[in-house]
């Protein structure tokens, strides 16, 4: 599978899996409509070093999303299903993405990707240990700081690592905001 250098901007944890089985993509969840200015500044940052697929669900609240990202972040793709596409095997449960069959995601994506270079993982788990940013009683507090010095929001170990490889996030950059954290933390 191709990996696709743009991140899809997708509403849930359950879009995301879809996605994941159509294509090798990060993505960013907006978690429903609740999009805040923090969100809109990770995705202008997102926007400028990898570019953003906007890809929510083909409803009232997919467009009003998709209508305030464009409004705040120039420039993006647009990802569409029709909302027959996207309608839910079961009974229950809400039009979306989720929904969708791998096929018509890949469909709906093929045209508005760019083939990501060869993937280098620059930041792994044991980096974070060496910062000190997990496995002592500081490290929640220090991987907040963190994500709020680069912009890339709170993650727990897991996530951080992701976060910081998907914001392309360099060993530099890295390393003066947890030097800046070590200074702010033998100030208090």
């Amino acid at each position: 599978m191709t990996k696709i250098k743009e991140v899809i901007v997708v509403e849930g944890k359950d879009d995301t899996k879809q996605i994941k089985k159509a294509v090798d993509a990060d993505t960013y969840e907006t978690n429903g409509s609740a999009l805040n200015e923090g969100d809109l500044a990770r995705l202008r940052k997102l926007q400028a070093s990898r570019g953003l697929i906007v890809f929510t669900d083909p409803d009232f609240n997919g467009e009003r999303l998709r209508k305030m990202i464009s409004a705040a972040v120039p420039g993006i793709k647009h990802a569409f299903i029709r909302r027959d596409q996207g309608v839910p095997t079961e009974a229950h449960g809400s039009l979306g993405v989720e929904h969708a069959d791998p096929a018509t995601i890949k469909a709906a994506l093929d045209h508005l990707y760019t083939q990501a270079p060869e993937e280098q993982v620059i930041f792994s788990h044991q980096d974070l240990q060496q910062a000190g940013l997990t496995g002592n009683a500081q490290a929640r507090h220090r991987r907040e700081r963190l994500g709020q010095l680069l912009g890339i929001g709170y993650g727990n170990g897991k996530q951080l690592v992701h976060r910081l490889n998907m914001f392309r996030i360099t060993p530099e950059q890295f390393a003066k905001a947890v030097q800046q954290i070590d200074q702010e933390e033998e100030n208090e």
